[in-house]
Parts: C-alpha cells; sequence; structure tokens
C-alpha cells in the first residue's frame, strides 16, 4: 500500500508511535523512526528491519531548534524525500489549572503544537516545493500527507491539562491551515484524535519519567485512576465500546490517512477513540 514511500514518525519508539511504524514499515514504507532515546529509536526499527521492512533510528528531541531540518535531512540522505511525516512525539505535564506555571503550560504545548508546527515547516522544501517543480514540469505532484496527532483532550477539554488540552486543540487548526495552504499542491494534511489508548499516558504512574527543565515528570495516570479505567461504571459510561483501544488500532487510523484510501481526504481529524466523547 505504501511500497516507496518515505515515512517520518517522531515519537516512535514505543506506545503508538512504534505501532505505526511496525504498521507502515509492513505496508512497504522505508520508516524513519524518532525517538528522544536514540537507543529506544534503534531498537524499533531493529524490529521492522527483522520483519523483512526498511527503518532506521534518529534519537533527538522534537523541541530543539535544530531537529526538525535535521531529522528530514537524515531521512532524505537514507531513504529520499519524505512523503508521510507523522507528528507524534509527545508526553504528559498534567496540573490544575489555577496551580499550573507557565514553565510548565509552554514545555507541553511547544512539544504538542510549537514542534508539529516546526516539522512542517521544516518540510516545506521535500513536500511543497517538490511538488511544485513537478507541476511546472507539466506533471501532476505525488501524493505527499502530514499526519497530526490530536486528541480528545483537544477535542472536549480535559481537568488537569489546561496545557495538553489546548495544544491538542490547535494542533486541529494548525492541520486543516495546511491543508488549504498546501492542498493546490497535491499534499494532504490530517488529524487523528485518539482516546483512551492502552499506553503508558493511560496507564498509572511508572518509576519511569521524563526530564523537562532538570525535574523528573511522571508519565501517566496516578494508580487510583488508571484503575477506573480499566474497567466497570467509568469506562463503560465514557466509551461505547466499553474498552481501552490498542496500540496497533490506533495505528491503524495514522495508516490510512496516509494511504492511497485516503487520497481525498484532507483537512480532516479522525477520532479514534471508541466513542469516547460522542
Amino acid at each position: 500500500m505504501l511500497k516507496g514511500k518515505v515515512a517520518v514518525i517522531t515519537g516512535a519508539g514505543r506506545g503508538i508511535g512504534a505501532a505505526a511504524a511496525r504498521l507502515l514499515g509492513r505496508e512497504g514504507a522505508r520508516v524513519v523512526v524518532n525517538d528522544l532515546d536514540g537507543a529506544v529509536a534503534d531498537s524499533a526499527a531493529a524490529e521492522i528491519r527483522a520483519t523483512g521492512g526498511e527503518a532506521v533510528g534518529f534519537g533527538g528531541s522534537v523541541v530543539d531548534a535544530d531537529f526538525p531540518e535535521a531529522l528530514l535531512a537524515y531521512a532524505a540522505a537514507e531513504f529520499g524525500p519524505v512523503d508521510v511525516l507523522v507528528n507524534n512525539a509527545g508526553f504528559l505535564f498534567d496540573g490544575v489549572l489555577h496551580k499550573m506555571d507557565d514553565s510548565q503550560w509552554g514545555a507541553v504545548v511547544d512539544c504538542h503544537l510549537g514542534a508539529p508546527f516546526r516539522m512542517a515547516r521544516a518540510a516545506a522544501p521535500y513536500m511543497r516545493d517538490a511538488a511544485k517543480r513537478e507541476m511546472e514540469g507539466g506533471g501532476a505532484p505525488s501524493d505527499r500527507c502530514i499526519i497530526n496527532v490530536s486528541s480528545t483532550s483537544g477535542l472536549h477539554g480535559n481537568v488537569g491539562q489546561a496545557n495538553y488540552a489546548a495544544a491538542k486543540a490547535g494542533i486541529v487548526g494548525l492541520t486543516k491551515t495546511i491543508a488549504k495552504e498546501w492542498g493546490a499542491f497535491g499534499v494532504r494534511a490530517n488529524a487523528v484524535a485518539f482516546g483512551m489508548i492502552e499506553t503508558r499516558m493511560t496507564s498509572a504512574f511508572a518509576s519511569e519519567a521524563v526530564e523537562v527543565g532538570g525535574q523528573a515528570v511522571q508519565q501517566g495516570l496516578p494508580p487510583e485512576v488508571a484503575k477506573m479505567w480499566e474497567g466497570g461504571p467509568l469506562l463503560r459510561a465514557m466509551v461505547p465500546l466499553n474498552r481501552k483501544g490498542r496500540p496497533e488500532e490506533a495505528a491503524g487510523g495514522i495508516l490510512f490517512l496516509a494511504s492511497p484510501h485516503a487520497s481525498y481526504v484532507t483537512g480532516h481529524t479522525l477520532e479514534v477513540t471508541g466513542g469516547m466523547g460522542i
């Protein structure tokens, strides 16, 4: 389905990103796997190669100033210009509104909204400009796409996540703007909003944390909240399918938007939520 396409996925060392990298790799894409931890990225890429796919790892933080250009240049050197860009990297730094400081707000908004903006801007020479050259040569532009990851928090808000919800709502507007600006060049832009998918963000706090400004920030949910989402009244009330989703199911939404089956879909936010929020 994606044979010969070059796919770059940020935050793809684990969870939804890793599942998407494996799935796109099985569908023939040549995948560049990014993770904050280079060893994790390399391991995820090796797993794809072990099953017959083509993949390389690239370590680094999406919020670093020179990251977008470096990642996309690396992809071009290894496999060719990017065709599919998936902005997936992210983390949680939760807190109630009246206690959230500026650094806590800014760190999450920059990662979930600022970084995808900078990634898309850095992709312009490989996507928009390349399509323009194809059209000037008398041909039709190749199918290229950007897929941004949103969330039910961005669609509906969420207690303790003013920063995350604002960024995930903003990514929808950014996506629609890219779709309008680059649509004439055959570049599609869509978002996929996930609900309760089984990842470290929706599991109980673990010992593993991310470092933000020198502070270790646990990822996940308080144990008592995580337990409520494992089954029972809360899950039945919030999710019509009455279960959390699997990373592989989340990856299916990304594959659809990247595939020829979505060749006339742009500016859309696909909800992969089990019905949460309807």
